[in-house]
């Protein structure tokens, strides 16, 4: 099915992402286009396609204060491979040591909802204010809630358009082109993590492999399988109904 046409290109839920990427670099050339990424697998194969552009796209991403030592360390070797790119980090100033004063000690522990909202969410509504494009790595499998996401979508949460290149992938899809390219990703992988979040809400998955995505191990123990970012408002219209 396509959902956006253009006098000369069209895309769809079918299309491969490198396309979608062409297209949304191509559509909104001159508007504020914005990645964001947390350093997972997915969001470090998205900044591969992106890099393949050669265009100074802004890279946005939210040091929580309580990054692993690898996802520094991914970051570095990110920004060494891409200096074309403009990495950003848009995290909370908000200190570990100023949390606990202002809202008592291990937040994290006793409400998950509220710590991610001081370092994820709100900082993410800071970091987009002003932006017209907002592009992500989702995809459809990682999670029941996201089994709806489109490619392209207009969100209510921020405001503006959401790009969702990857959304038709998994991650053995994900895993083939990072291999293929080379992409840089989490050493945390290897080791049983599916995915990589915050020191104290995340943790490895016995028997994960490195080529599986789960959002197990994230927020053991609580009800709660999303940080807030991607789950807010938003009508999930895609861009041809919003506009029609």
């Amino acid at each position: 099915m396509h959902i956006v046409r253009d006098s000369e290109d069209e895309i769809g839920e079918d299309s491969p992402p490198e396309r979608i990427v062409a297209w949304v670099l191509d559509r909104f050339a001159g508007r504020e286009v914005v990645v964001t990424t947390s350093f997972g697998m997915e969001g470090c194969a998205l900044i591969d396609m992106v890099a393949a552009h050669d265009r100074p796209v802004r890279v946005v991403y939210l040091d929580t204060m309580f990054f692993f030592p690898e996802t520094h360390r991914l970051r570095e070797r990110m920004q060494e491979r891409y200096p074309h790119l403009r990495f950003e980090n848009r995290g909370t100033t908000l200190t570990p040591a100023e949390q606990e004063r202002r809202f008592g000690p291990e937040l994290w522990r006793r409400d998950p909802d509220a710590c991610c909202r001081l370092r994820k969410v709100e900082p993410m509504a800071a970091a987009l204010a002003g932006a017209d494009v907002w592009v992500t790595g989702l995809t459809r499998a990682q999670s029941a809630s996201r089994a709806g996401i489109e490619v392209v979508a207009w969100d209510w949460q921020y405001q503006l358009v959401k790009v969702n290149p990857l959304a038709g992938w998994t991650r053995a899809l994900v895993w083939d082109y990072v291999r293929r390219r080379g992409v840089p990703y989490n050493d945390l992988h290897e080791r049983g993590y599916p995915t990589v979040g915050c020191t104290h809400c995340t943790r490895p998955v016995p028997g994960s492999r490195v080529g599986e995505y789960s959002r197990d191990g994230r927020w053991t123990g609580e009800h709660k399988t999303e940080c807030g970012l991607h789950l807010g408002p938003t009508a999930g219209r895609s861009l041809n109904r919003a506009q029609s």
